[in-house]
């Protein structure tokens, strides 16, 4: 009895199929299809063959289809995972690839160079603000606003498939919970301004040792801040006070850039009057060791003839006293040798000077002659003769 008589259900209304009957009936068919010779002639049974031969194209087909339907292409920034019956198998690498199919395995593709970006603070705009994730307390206990956007792409197809539920939602929760953590250990104004850098790399490695604790398979690629200012309900306080710091700086930069003007000329003064101090003591020192040699050398010649030496001291001293002093004084014991005096040119240079006429006293005589003081210049032509007299005179006392 075939499967297809349609006296077959009423037949055997009355219990279950014959187990037996039915697999040889299906083993009949089998040989039939593969061209084995049943029992039977005549033209119903050609009409029977037929059909097997049909119905096994057709299934051939379909055989044919279902296993072309396991193959599948793989791009180079792409991964198959495969699953057999709902359960991870293996992950395949870029190319044509062929899988048992449905429902026994199936495959999914999965791009791992496509960049991801997660938002927090903000949804696609920074003006449109979450307040309950951007708002965050410092160290200093401020409040600032901070928005920014977390860049990750796949390293782990099958880790970011089956370890989380959600992956994007557990990076924004990653991210969110990072970015409190690093902007509750710092000051305020290191997070708004000189420290933004800094906060992005550190939250950058925190986020993924999170993530990789949760074995989500992501990889984060970059942290960017887009906003980062205290909250518009004290924008204005904050504002003045930023003011106010940047007129403390630029006054700081006023009083070092006039600290920097002074301090190299005072600095410049003091070394010009080291200087000059050292030049004074050098000179002083020479002009003292020249004094002492010349001393010595002047003992030397005393020691040799000491009133002749005696005498020329006296006169060299009365020399460098009378050239710095407004009176002249002549001492004449005996002798009637006259003394000429230029009064002329005295009186000419004294009224140049602007020096009123000393007296001019000669020891010895009767009569006093006003004369005007003697220059240097004048007495380098008195004094000569005044010792041509007095050696003369000590030339007759010897005789």
């Amino acid at each position: 009895m075939g499967l297809n008589d349609p006296q077959w259900g009423n037949k055997n209304s009355g219990g279950p199929p014959d187990i037996e009957a039915v697999l040889r009936d299906i083993n009949k068919k089998i040989s039939a299809l593969f061209g084995n010779k049943g029992g039977g002639t005549g033209g119903g049974g050609g009409a029977h063959k037929k059909s097997n031969v049909s119905m096994g194209l057709v299934v051939g087909i379909a055989i044919l289809i279902w296993l072309a339907s396991g193959f599948y292409i793989v791009d180079a920034s792409q991964r198959g995972v495969v699953l057999r019956f709902g359960s991870f198998v293996e992950t395949t690498q870029p190319g044509p690839r062929w899988h048992i199919p449905f429902p026994v395995e199936s495959v999914e593709v999965v791009n791992i160079s496509q960049v991801r970006t997660v938002e927090i603070g903000y949804r696609e705009n920074v003006k449109n603000k979450i307040l309950k994730e951007s708002l965050m307390l410092t160290d200093d206990e401020n409040i600032i606003d901070i928005q920014f956007a977390v860049q990750y792409v796949l390293k782990d197809p099958a880790e970011y498939l089956f370890n989380n539920r959600a992956p994007d939602e557990n990076v924004r929760q990653a991210a969110e919970t990072s970015i409190r953590e690093i902007v509750g250990k710092n000051k305020m104004d290191f997070v708004l301004y000189e420290g933004r850098e800094q906060v992005a790399a550190a939250a950058t490695k925190l986020i993924q040792e999170i993530l990789d604790r949760y074995k989500s398979g992501i990889l984060v690629s970059k942290v960017t801040m887009q906003n980062a200012q205290p909250p518009e309900q004290v924008q204005a306080a904050f504002d003045d006070a930023v003011k106010a710091g940047q007129d403390r700086e630029r006054q700081k930069n006023e009083g070092q850039a006039y600290a920097n003007d002074v301090i190299p000329r005072a600095k410049g003064a003091a070394a010009r009057l080291m200087q000059e101090a050292e030049g004074y003591r050098q000179r002083v020192i020479a002009s003292a060791e020249g004094d002492a040699s010349r001393f010595k050398q002047i003992l030397v010649e005393y020691e040799k003839a000491p009133a002749v030496t005696r005498e020329r001291m006296y006169i060299e001293m009365m020399q460098q006293i009378l050239t710095s002093t407004s009176k002249v004084m002549v001492d004449q014991k005996s002798g009637t040798s006259l003394l000429y005096l230029p009064l002329d040119k005295l009186i000419q240079s004294t009224g140049q000077n602007g020096i009123p006429l000393p007296d001019t006293q000669v020891a010895g005589q009767t009569e006093q002659q006003a004369v005007s003081p003697v220059p240097a210049n004048e007495s380098s032509v008195i004094l000569p003769r005044i010792r041509e007299e007095l050696r003369g005179r000590n030339r007759e006392a010897r005789q």
